[in-house]
């Protein structure tokens, strides 16, 4: 139990300290969606999950239930920072793409751990296709193109681990990459297509669609080895740096705490996910295994485009840190994931 919650710990209390640094509001309120994550894990010590979890029906109302209030929040949704990806319950927020996201790990373990043998099939492969990408859809027209690329990311990590055959697998990657041109002109906002654009050429326009990922480099450019020190983060202190809070918190952290701080998270987070994959591999049954194996996914796919975009490694698309990141939906989601996991772990 301590292998899985010490990396853990570690990455929520890095959270809190830059939190802490840049607003003591946000502080607070991390700390009420870590102590609701934290009962959870409590409960689902307790509580038999697969009563509830292991019939395909529940897992379908779940995604159709996620479906229908992401359908909701683009036909009526507020708009908030340029989007429509939350439901607004008076003084607090929900982001349906974080229900999808455990609807998809749900269902994909249904999906995958009863058609393993067959899934070379392409009546298969289109089926899984076609769960992940409705909800994708919606995203990218909130417009959340970083929720689209992990719904994207669940299913294709899915097909891998579930034995797909190469040639099946470049074959779906080739589609892919002759529908780029189609998702380009198509299914991209110009907002998107702008960001990309800037990705490829990091040095122009700076103070415009560069600007974020120009401040983050300069955040962890400045920061040196053992950083500025807690709370003398000029980029993220003096607001130059772009929610520090969220999308750019590791940056925030880099400042402040250095190269061995990033180092430290970084560390703690691989640890975390190699203990998901470990308890997977020992789990009883496919679908626990699946489960543990499609968390670890969406984690580490966070993880990427979230370090990878504050690196410029990656274009922006606005993905929070696992578990380091200010935002209840993701916490509380996030908490459920590896309550699941830990049950799994308990009664394997």
């Amino acid at each position: 139990m301590l292998a899985l919650f010490i990396p853990l710990g570690v990455l929520i209390l890095s959270g809190l300290v830059v939190l802490s640094a840049v607003g003591t509001h946000f502080f607070y309120l991390q700390l009420i969606w870590v102590a609701l994550g934290t009962g959870l894990v409590v409960l689902f010590l307790y509580v038999d999950w697969r009563a509830v979890f292991a019939s395909r029906w529940i897992t379908w109302g779940i995604y159709g239930l996620a479906l229908a209030l992401l359908l909701f929040v683009y036909l009526a949704g507020p708009v908030i920072r340029n989007t429509r990806s939350w439901i607004v319950l008076g003084p607090f927020s929900f982001q349906p793409v974080e229900l999808m996201k455990v609807a998809l790990i749900f269902l994909y373990a249904h999906y995958f751990s009863r058609r393993h043998l067959s899934i070379a099939r392409w009546q298969n492969i289109l089926a899984s296709f076609v769960l992940f990408v409705i909800p994708a859809a919606i995203a990218v027209r909130l417009p959340d193109l970083g929720s689209a690329v992990i719904f994207f990311s669940i299913w294709f990590g899915f097909l891998l681990l579930s034995g797909l055959p190469l040639r099946r697998v470049l074959v779906t990657l080739l589609v892919f990459a002759l529908a780029g041109g189609l998702i380009w002109t198509y299914v991209l906002k110009d907002y998107h297509r702008a960001r990309i654009v800037g990705f490829l050429y990091p040095q122009a326009n700076t103070l415009g669609i560069n600007y974020s990922s120009t401040q983050a480099k300069i955040a962890i450019g400045s920061a040196g080895f053992f950083g500025k020190g807690y709370g003398q983060g000029t980029q993220a202190q003096l607001g130059f740096l772009s929610e520090p809070t969220e999308d750019f918190i590791f940056a925030a952290l880099i400042e402040e705490w250095g190269i061995l701080g990033g180092l430290i998270v970084l560390v703690a987070f691989c640890m975390l996910i190699y203990q998901i994959l470990k308890i997977g591999a020992l789990a009883d049954e496919n679908f626990e295994k699946f489960i543990c194996l499609g968390v670890a996914m969406m984690f580490g796919v966070q993880f990427l485009l979230n370090a990878g975009s504050t690196t410029a490694i990656l274009p922006v698309v606005g993905v929070t840190f696992p578990f380091v990141s200010y935002g209840g939906s993701s916490m509380i989601a996030d908490f459920f994931l590896v309550a699941i996991v830990n049950s799994i772990r308990k009664r394997s």
